[in-house]
């Protein structure tokens, strides 16, 4: 079976360092979300309407700047556990490392599944997954390269789950094309993973595959109402993105000066190359900074980015010990 862990386990980080007061960095989740607005009551006591969702799905469409075919289920994950029901069960490949829900899923559902170090590995797979931008090392995979591999392999599946602040490596302008289908996640960038909302593009058979299997009511009332206003935000999208940007470089510096070396990431999360991962884990741990490490890496650690002042604050004070 494959490995399963996740970042977002603050229960393991409080079980063993104990306190309360803890900055959850283990994930790739803005710390400064959307700010959630008072909602109708019948978000939480209705039963969502059609009508909702069409205009959910109309908010994703300008703000991701396509027309395609999609449709919304409760998280990116939600989408990921239904792509193995898209196709004929056989072989997929996935290139790592990278998140690893993707293979996991594929192989509880009977597939057989390889993990590959580079694009052309992937071809001759009947489902192939890249993580484009890649977690946890942020590599990416420019337009012209990735389209390459469609018709070299029966369905190419792209997980953008962290794309948002970098539009120019996605591949929403050519969304809808047979044999091409892209993953969005809501929750990462707008930094409200709890309302589990994210988004399948592709060609309108498997949209409508995934649609039917997803059942009749696959989003909740509140995550509709807030992401459908969140996706129109353009304003604060504009100014988050700006904000993430320029704090990867103060992130850096800070992990620099701890003697840790950049391997790269996006404008959501960092991956640096330690001399001993869970030594550098458990410096972070007694000052309740938590922070994610793999089981495939004795040096990996991967960190998001702080939210307030005062995380950056905490974050620092690290590096002037």
């Amino acid at each position: 079976m494959s490995v399963r862990d996740h970042g977002g386990n603050l229960e393991q980080a409080r079980a063993t360092y104990g306190g309360v007061d803890w900055i959850d960095l283990s994930t790739g989740i803005n710390r400064v979300p959307y700010p959630v607005p008072a909602l109708s009551a019948e978000a939480f006591s209705a039963l969502p309407t059609q009508a909702a969702m069409a205009g959910l799905l109309q908010a994703a469409a300008k703000a991701y700047g396509t027309l395609a075919p999609m449709t919304a289920l409760s998280g990116a994950q939600a989408i990921i556990q239904l792509v193995p029901m898209l196709r004929t069960k056989g072989l997929a490949r996935v290139l790592g490392p990278t998140y690893n829900e993707h293979a996991a899923t594929l192989r509880a559902c009977g597939w057989l599944v390889e993990e590959v170090g580079d694009l052309d590995a992937l071809i001759g797979a009947d489902i192939a997954v890249v993580v484009n931008p890649n977690n946890p090392d942020g590599r990416h995979w420019s337009r012209e390269v990735l389209l390459q591999l469609i018709g070299k392999v029966g369905l190419l599946v792209v997980d953008e789950s962290f794309a948002d602040p970098l539009p120019e490596q996605s591949l929403v302008d050519d969304a809808g094309r047979e044999g091409l289908l892209i993953l969005r996640s809501f929750g990462k960038f707008y930094g409200l993973a709890g309302l589990r909302l994210g988004f399948a593009l592709g060609a309108p058979a498997d949209i409508t595959r995934l649609t039917e299997l997803s059942g009749p009511w696959p989003v909740s009332g509140p995550a509709i109402e807030v992401a459908t206003l969140a996706l129109q935000d353009h304003v604060w999208a504009k100014a988050t993105t700006a904000r993430l940007l320029g704090e990867v470089g103060l992130m850096d510096e800070i992990c620099t000066k701890l003697g840790w070396q950049s391997l790269g990431g996006t404008p959501l999360f960092r991956l640096y190359a330690t001399p001993d991962a869970h030594q550098a884990q458990a410096h972070l741990a007694h000052a309740h900074i938590w922070s994610r490490i793999f089981p495939y890496s004795k040096t990996w650690i991967r960190l998001g980015l702080p939210g307030t002042q005062a995380e950056w604050a905490r974050m620092a004070a690290l590096a002037a010990r």
